[in-house]
């Protein structure tokens, strides 16, 4: 298994992002880590320490997008830029898995430009887990696609179940589409549409309709299928909401019990590290013709690490082929198109 890891992507890179490939190969013995970026900067983080150094490669590039830069206009003014070189290693089928936690826009506009997608799928579109009162469900799109079409959020359906079934360990994932009310006929065309899309086909027996944003952590389904800008704005609240509260807790009823102070610290600490972003590794790009993870920009080597396994599992269930199958069974046609 070869991964292509952007080097030079993330607030700290890259010394978390290669720390964390190290971590990769000492971990698994069949995977081999692409490093893209630039060498002179790359090479001094791995003098040190007993790892297999036949398993890092070094793929040379000399520009990198910066997180603040606009996607399209960076990949454009920078040709030789690290996540530009990620892809083209995927497409040239040189890798088998294309990592990154450099800038997300550019990390989906670079897979988008290739037009490299699965059989069958219009738009791809950003998964991320979501922890729930009955375990985790997955959410998607959260942002590759902010002007979807309803066959597009259809098709997130699809692949969402898929990704439900065979890494949730789903047996059968129900499917919930985001809206401003849970009756049928609410919200916008698109929401109208897509609802309909899923009440004419063979989904329709795992479709619960329309669900609400306080009913994703309720554990109202197994996926949820939004547009890339609410589905963004969801996942940013989230992370707000749970650092503000676990920042709470921690001031307002821990500091003040003297006795229980360090068991309470403890099970805090253990609490955080259960639903911290960096357990999940990051949220995979659905859709394309190969794997592609897109991390947490301020992720540190463990999250780089767990990125890395999660595309080497994806791969290893052999997610895509699922895919297309799933696909191959369903309407392809749609008047949207």
């Amino acid at each position: 298994m070869r991964i292509a890891l952007d080097a030079m992507g993330g607030d700290h890179a890259p010394a978390p992002i290669v720390a964390g490939a190290i971590q990769a190969v000492q971990a698994s013995a069949d995977v081999t880590v692409v490093l893209v970026g630039d060498r002179a900067r790359i090479e001094p983080l791995l003098v040190e320490g007993e790892f297999p150094r036949e398993r890092l490669e070094i793929f040379h590039c000399s520009q990198a997008v910066g997180m603040e830069e606009s996607p399209v206009d960076g990949l454009r003014r920078k040709p030789d830029n690290s996540i530009s070189r990620c892809w083209q290693l995927l497409a040239e089928k040189k890798v088998d898995a294309v990592v990154g936690a450099g800038n997300t826009g550019a990390m989906v506009a670079g897979g988008l430009r290739l037009r490299k997608f699965l059989k069958n799928v219009r738009r791809p579109g950003i998964a991320t887990i979501m922890p729930t009162a009955k375990g985790v469900c997955i959410v998607l799109d959260v942002g590759a696609n902010v002007h979807p079409k309803p066959s597009h959020l259809f098709q997130y359906g699809v692949m969402g179940s898929v990704f439900a079934k065979h890494i949730l360990q789903r047996d059968n994932p129900s499917i919930g589409l985001m809206n401003v009310g849970e009756e049928e006929g609410k919200g916008h065309e698109l929401a109208q549409k897509t609802h309909e899309l899923f009440n004419l086909s063979p989904l329709k027996s795992r479709f619960v309709g329309n669900i609400e944003g306080r009913d994703i952590h309720r554990g109202a389904c197994d996926v949820v299928v939004t547009d890339g800008f609410v589905g963004n704005v969801i996942l940013k609240v989230c992370e707000g909401v749970f650092e503000f509260i676990m920042k709470l807790v921690a001031k307002e009823v821990i500091g003040p019990l003297q006795v229980e102070r360090e068991l309470g610290q403890k099970s805090l600490r253990e609490l955080i590290q259960r639903y911290d972003y960096s357990h999940f590794g990051g949220a995979p790009l659905l859709g394309i013709d190969g794997i592609c993870i897109i991390c947490h920009g301020s992720s540190g080597d463990r999250a780089i690490r767990n990125a890395i396994n999660v595309a080497v599992q994806y791969a290893r269930v052999r997610l895509n082929e699922l895919i297309v199958q799933e696909l191959d069974t369903l309407p392809t046609k749609a008047d949207d198109e």
